[in-house]
């Protein structure tokens, strides 16, 4: 435990509870909603689509214009695309439907080699789609385009998705909420007031808001299950290694950081969620033996309602906690699960663990190189932080925030830094040991729902959370468990031992028949 960081934690919660009259009174505000879902397409399963796009049941053209048509009615609201693909797609998918009308080849072959075809896909813009944007909401980098696909993508291309649009992230993904001086806001499709979350949060809110079906992300602290749980979806960070990075923007030259980013599958439903980390695997996709049953009774569950008592952590709110007391009361009784509740007292000291081990990579990439004006010794950070109050830098505040953190690693000594690294392997062989091939633990994905604009400034330490399972290099899948009491999505995670991505994945689809899985938004004025 380090008393300076668990300072800062307590001066952001005393801020919170000052701003709290703020807030009670933006929450009052009406605020316009989402206009309704029309079209049935927007509400199947990408497998289900898919299948009735082999057999000609639909076409991958309806399919398509269904998809675009929703996009237009809810991005001038949500603000979540960079860049529109519509044209293009159309075209794509006139050449599936000519393709299915032509072609010998039986339906089998197709499903095998083109599982996706014809079906409509999203794409997290740090990812890269080639001939699109690919300036990650830097204003450094605005025109750039992605040379290539990334590679990731490029296998989801390649199983038949047909991509329609390239969505936001903060600047360099170097936020929990999307936000950048290069596209804007991004809002969140329940209350537009609050943010969908980041990195990838354009993903997470056109996912929620019913305008996509399947979205790639990435995560290396939570980008994909933070946005999944703000906006009422499915997300999985997959154990590293078997997905690529290869394409992504921003990078870093640390050997670590393939074993923290990853890039994994965002689906509203959960039947989807497997099939499309298949694909986003490639041939790697065989050691995560996803295509293994799993007999769920065999499963030893493990939860914890919260990370530990601390008088300056975000408090877990209390339907959270009886969501997830819920769950593994659901799998004991339903499926005659081992259920324990876990004590592991390390998860308290999450913040100090996960921050050091993550700032003491090498080659982060630092936004105030990137500047076409002046070198970066003509800049100061202190300056460039006051210009951003008033709207006159050109860096985002949640990017400049960071390079502050960075610059001085949470105000833990660097010295500390082999400590907290054998701590992390310590607790990683923990989690491994406690696991192994057939256990998996519940536990919350954030402590509260979706934040209001600017929020996540003071409620930083809540990525405490899912940033662990990073650092620890663990699957994780976020699982939606409906709405609170204010309508807001909630949810929890599954977390496995290394290479068990499957176990994540059959208790979020266990999960989703107690639960429900997504919930649409409202389409009727709130307040």
């Amino acid at each position: 435990m380090e008393i300076t960081v668990r300072m800062i934690g307590a001066l952001q919660l005393f801020i919170s509870w000052l701003l709290w009259p703020y807030y009670f009174i933006l929450s009052l505000k009406r605020i316009k909603p989402l206009p309704p879902i029309k079209s049935q397409l927007l509400e199947i399963p990408a497998v289900e689509l898919a299948r009735k796009i082999r057999h000609r049941q639909i076409s991958s053209k309806e399919v398509v214009e269904a998809y675009i048509q929703r996009i237009r009615d809810v991005n001038p609201i949500l603000n979540a695309v960079v860049e529109y693909r519509f044209r293009e797609a159309l075209e794509d998918a006139e050449k599936v439907d000519q393709f299915l009308s032509s072609t010998n080849t039986d339906l089998a072959t197709i499903e095998k080699e083109t599982p996706l075809l014809g079906v409509p896909i999203t794409v997290k813009e740090s990812l890269g789609l080639k001939g699109y944007s690919h300036c990650v909401g830097s204003i450094a980098r605005k025109g750039v385009k992605s040379s290539d696909h990334g590679e990731s993508v490029e296998n989801v291309i390649k199983a038949g998705g047909i991509p329609i649009a390239v969505t936001t992230t903060p600047e360099y993904c170097m936020s929990w909420e999307t936000s950048n001086n290069v596209t804007g806001v991004t809002n969140n499709p329940y209350d537009p007031l609050r943010t969908p979350g980041g990195s990838s949060g354009g993903e997470g809110a056109l996912l929620g808001s019913g305008a996509s079906l399947i979205g790639l992300g990435s995560d290396i602290a939570g980008s994909i299950r933070i946005p999944a749980m703000f906006n009422g979806v499915y997300g999985h960070k997959p154990s590293p290694g078997f997905v690529s990075i290869k394409g992504h923007f921003p990078n870093s030259t640390d050997h670590n950081f393939n074993n923290y980013l990853v890039c994994g599958p965002m689906t509203r439903y959960v039947d989807d969620l497997k099939p499309l980390l298949k694909i986003m695997a490639g041939e790697k996709a065989a050691g995560l033996r996803l295509d293994e049953e799993v007999d769920i009774s065999k499963l030893k569950i493990f939860y914890k309602e919260d990370a530990g008592f601390s008088l300056v952590a975000v408090p877990v709110d209390w339907e959270i906690k009886a969501g997830i007391r819920d769950a593994a009361s659901f799998l004991e009784k339903s499926y005659n699960c081992q259920v324990k509740k876990a004590n592991i007292k390390e998860l308290e000291d999450s913040v100090e663990i996960s921050t050091t081990v993550f700032l003491g990579m090498e080659g982060i990439p630092n936004i105030m190189k990137m500047s076409q004006k002046e070198n970066e010794e003509e800049q100061n950070l202190y300056h460039e932080i006051w210009k951003s109050y008033f709207g006159k830098s050109d860096y985002s505040l949640s990017a400049l925030l960071f390079m502050f953190i960075l610059k001085y690693n949470l105000f833990i000594p660097r010295t500390k830094y082999p400590f907290y690294c054998k701590q992390n392997e310590e607790l990683r062989t923990k989690f491994n040991n406690l696991l192994g091939e057939n256990g998996v633990f519940i536990y919350p994905t954030y402590p509260i729902p979706a934040l209001y604009h600017n929020e996540t400034f003071n409620r930083i330490a809540g990525i405490m959370y899912t940033m662990i399972f990073n650092t620890l290099r663990l699957p994780s899948t976020h699982v939606p468990i409906g709405l609170d009491r204010h309508g807001l999505p909630i949810g929890l995670q599954i977390i496995a031992g290394e290479k068990q991505d499957r176990l994540c994945m059959a208790v979020a689809k266990a999960l989703d028949a107690r639960f429900g899985g997504w919930v649409p938004p409202p389409s009727e004025p709130i307040g």
